[in-house]
């Protein structure tokens, strides 16, 4: 019997849209219709586990699930025993202390012997004995935000994302702790099977994340103008190019970091390209 890798993702919010998105990006199909709690892909050896954020390194520790994608904030503040496969790059946020608006705010010094809370109480912990502060950490799971207003604590630690809802609730931010994205994490005793079926994932969102800021460039230009222009398309090797049907004439195309390309628009049009064409990429195998 083939052996199906089984992939852990947060059942709701960002994370989870981030990472679903990711895995049809690589080409997986599945159904992940409302109030679904696993889903197998129609196209690829892998089964969904639609999980809180908080129960998915438990469940990858314990091989309920092969691995799973999770905040790194969730991963360390869980401390499970599993293996860290790969950063992503996306659900980016940052855990933050935040007190009331109408506070003045030094140094981390001046949480001396407040009481903070949060929902975080290891990173937190961590932090506080770091710098050699003491105070009441006050563990609660859910609208943070509101403690200091209803005096149940001096100040919060939570998960910050715009700080929208720091401001609303009458409270500002003072203090990163910790910043985080998301993690894919796994179990550490996988089968040789199951290791390829996740050798193939990693190949294909490494093939989708390098397309993400790269851009496919196609420019006319004259035959005398090449060597200039080549300076300017720090592509993967070297440009291709190709003649056109008006003699002197050449197509170029390469691919190029957006950033690269922004930077240097002006000088290629000084240098002489003409008829820029600027395309996305899906994939990109190396």
């Amino acid at each position: 019997m083939n052996e199906v890798l089984r992939i852990a993702v947060q059942k709701s919010g960002r994370l989870s849209e981030d990472s679903l998105n990711l895995f049809k990006e690589c080409g997986i199909k599945f159904d992940n219709g409302a109030g679904k709690l696993k889903a197998t892909s129609s196209n690829f050896p892998a089964e969904f586990l639609f999980l809180r954020d908080d129960d998915i390194p438990g469940y990858v520790e314990d091989g309920v699930a092969d691995i799973g994608i999770v905040g790194q904030n969730v991963h360390v503040e869980t401390s499970k025993h599993v293996n860290e496969v790969k950063l992503l790059g996306f659900s980016k946020c940052r855990l933050s202390i935040a007190i009331p608006r109408s506070e003045t705010y030094g140094s981390v010094k001046e949480l001396e012997g407040k009481s903070i809370a949060t929902s975080y109480p290891v990173i937190l912990g961590n932090f506080l004995k770091d710098n050699g502060v003491t105070a009441h950490i006050h563990e609660i799971s859910g609208s943070v935000e509101i403690a200091p207003s209803i005096g149940l604590a001096d100040a919060v630690c939570d998960i910050v994302s715009s700080g929208g809802t720091l401001l609303s609730n009458g409270l500002k931010e003072v203090e990163v702790i910790f910043r985080s994205e998301a993690i894919m994490i796994g179990y550490p005793n996988l089968s040789p099977e199951k290791q390829n079926i996740l050798n193939q994932i990693l190949f294909r969102i490494d093939s989708v994340q390098r397309a993400k800021n790269r851009k496919y460039v196609v420019l006319n230009t004259k035959q005398e103008n090449i060597a200039l222009i080549r300076q300017l398309l720090p592509g993967m090797k070297a440009p291709s190019i190709l003649p056109l049907a008006d003699e002197g004439w050449v197509s170029m195309h390469s691919v190029i970091e957006e950033q690269d390309f922004w930077q240097n628009i002006e000088k290629l049009r000084d240098a002489g390209a003409e008829g820029i064409l600027v395309l996305p990429i899906e994939k990109m195998i190396f």
